[in-house]
């Protein structure tokens, strides 16, 4: 499994959005600005995000984007999977059940399913919530490592 740039864009998107939320819609330009990602760009990531229901959109002067959810409910699985679909590692996992015509006598088979199922449990488990408090710390480290220079 490889994530795309467009996925690795949508998860700083959506973590942007959480770590600066004043109760504001930020506009994309802001957030473009911040994670130097292209505005288009992540005008076509948050257009998917917006129709799954994770963020909210307002129009206007003041317009921009909000999170739907609290950053508790929204996990990285959930983010990833609905800007990149399936996170299978090998094709043959992509139906249920397995339609492939070895699946009953291959014995990789097991091996790629266990490592989706780790890939899953991890990133089911991280919630943005999760990022907001790992992104804070890292700035607070960052913050010491320099005065320390």
């Amino acid at each position: 499994m490889k994530i795309s740039t467009k996925g690795r864009y949508a998860l700083r998107l959506m973590l942007d959005l959480a770590c600066n939320d004043d109760g504001k819609p930020i506009p994309i330009k802001s957030i473009a600005n911040r994670q130097d990602i292209s505005d288009k760009y992540l005008e076509q990531i948050i257009s998917g995000l917006s129709r799954a229901g994770f963020v909210k959109s307002s129009r206007g002067a003041q317009g921009g984007y909000r999170l739907a959810k609290d950053p508790k409910e929204l996990t990285v699985g959930a983010i990833l999977r609905q800007i990149e679909g399936s996170l299978v590692s090998v094709a043959c996992l992509e139906d249920t059940p397995n339609r492939c015509p070895h699946a009953d006598t291959c014995a990789t088979l097991d091996v790629w399913q266990e490592i989706d199922d780790a890939v899953s449990l991890i990133i089911d488990r991280i919630t943005l919530a999760d990022l907001v408090v790992k992104h804070h710390k890292k700035k607070v480290e960052r913050a010491v490592a320099i005065e320390g220079a």
